[in-house]
């Protein structure tokens, strides 16, 4: 076997590989071999076909299998023993159109285009300097969080009148233009619906006022636009609206007002267990600690993103366009066009010179991603989607591990977390080694800087 190296600029290049009848003879054979102690044909005992027979049917495409085996194990191995950095995959020479003849035991030569990665110069030192923000907890932001939990605490308590965004449960009955019951005509009992969405303003201060045995007669489709809603509401199909008259006589059953948890032991023990809290300033003291908690994680989120576009910024090589462009409509063809690529390739250039950073942060600082490393990485990911989709936060450990080795032993998911692991350690490297340029800001300001 042959490989040879041709650079056609300082970031392309055509490997020619020739493999000769000794390189794949023996795998061949082999392969027919026990094809032959297989076989199952008419005429034949079990393992007695002739290999004449086995040939003829069988060696075009085992040998194209094994020349593909060849061809990937042989790039792998040269592309290691050479230390050459490519983008992407090799694809097809694109001169390339020799007619390979699979019938004869002949030498076969292939011949692909790569895109050789740049060399970056790109370090990580404690002269790098990149910001890092730390929202402020005052205490308008304790309290407005505060005000969430109790509004998420909160309940229904029956009121006397309605004085604004109350929840109302009455009866509805379709009235004619005379306000007359319509006979036959739609009739809800005790539904409900709360003031606060009834959308035009007049129609809202009709109810302004009522008390439980009050009547209003209103225009329900100026109230509640939304067709479905107004079906949902009159239990009526959405499809026969069109016939429903827009005036309807609303007799209110019950009137109940929404109201915000208090501030005391009942609600500390919803919040964290019985008597795990037991005052006021604790639980002032436990929402800042979360709050700071939170934050602290969205901080690091920024800082990777600051991170990236800083050493990005200080990445000066140039890439192989061309041969990327090329990569990326043969890896996503069918979902990717020229002019889809066009539109976002400066994006996929940035994904590119990134990956090219981390890579020489991997290899200069010599990061790896263990065993035990993967794993707990990849139970994670299975606790958090287990507690997003399902609402399940108490998994068995020894469930977790057995999806997350489940996933390991799949080569490409493998692969996947493996990267994930390593992206981890870059940026844990970037921020124990670099400058912080500390900001405190406010978390209306740092939310704007998150919307850039």
């Amino acid at each position: 076997m042959n490989i040879k190296k041709e650079n056609t600029d300082e970031l392309n290049a055509v490997i020619t590989i020739t493999i000769e009848p000794e390189d794949y003879r023996a795998r061949v054979d082999d392969v027919l071999k026990d094809y032959r102690k297989k076989a199952r044909l008419d005429g034949f005992r079990p393992g007695n076909v002739p290999i004449g027979l086995i040939r003829k049917m069988y060696r075009k495409p085992v040998l194209m299998e094994e020349i593909n085996k060849i061809l990937g194990e042989s790039v792998a191995r040269y592309f290691t023993e050479e230390k050459l950095y490519i983008i992407g995959e090799p694809l097809p020479h694109e001169e390339d159109d020799e007619e390979l003849n699979w019938d004869g035991d002949s030498e076969f030569t292939f011949s692909f285009d790569i895109g050789l990665a740049p060399e970056t110069d790109i370090t990580v030192t404690d002269k790098d300097k990149i910001p890092y923000y730390i929202i402020k907890i005052d205490n308008e932001l304790r309290n407005k969080h505060i005000d969430q939990i109790r509004s998420r605490f909160g309940s229904f308590e029956k009121a006397d009148v309605i004085s604004g965004s109350e929840m109302v449960k009455a009866d509805i009955e379709e009235v004619d233009a005379g306000e007359n019951l319509v006979e036959g005509g739609i009739k809800v009992e005790e539904c409900s619906f709360s003031t606060e969405y009834i959308q035009e303003k007049k129609i809202r201060d009709q109810f302004s006022g009522c008390k439980v045995g009050d009547k209003v007669v209103a225009d329900l489709k100026k109230a509640f636009p939304n067709e479905a809603d107004l079906a949902a509401l009159l239990k009526t199909d959405r499809r026969k609206m069109g016939e429903v008259r827009n005036k309807f006589r609303i007799t209110i059953r019950e009137i109940s007002k929404y109201k915000k948890a208090e501030i005391n032991q009942e609600l500390f023990d919803a919040l964290y267990g019985k008597e795990k809290v037991t005052s006021e300033e604790e639980f002032q003291k436990r929402v800042g600690d979360e709050l700071k908690s939170s934050f602290e994680r969205e901080s690091e989120y920024q800082f990777r993103i600051d991170s990236r576009d800083y050493f990005l910024k200080k990445f000066r090589q140039n890439i192989p366009d061309g041969f990327y462009k090329r990569w990326l409509l043969h890896v996503n063809e069918g979902k990717l066009t020229e002019e889809q690529l066009e539109k976002e390739y400066e994006k996929y250039a940035q994904d590119l010179k990134w990956q090219l950073i981390k890579s020489r942060i991997v290899r200069d600082h010599e990061l790896k991603a263990s065993e035990e490393e993967l794993l707990q990485h990849v139970m994670r990911l299975y606790r958090a989607q287990f507690m997003q989709y399902y609402g399940m936060a108490n998994i068995p450990a020894e469930t977790l591990e057995k999806y997350a080795r489940e996933a390991l032993n799949k080569d490409n998911e493998r692969s996947k977390f493996v990267e994930m692991v390593l992206e981890n350690k870059v940026f844990e490297l970037i921020r124990d080694t670099v400058k912080h340029d500390r900001k405190e800001v406010t978390l209306d300001k740092f939310n704007k800087l998150r919307e850039k």
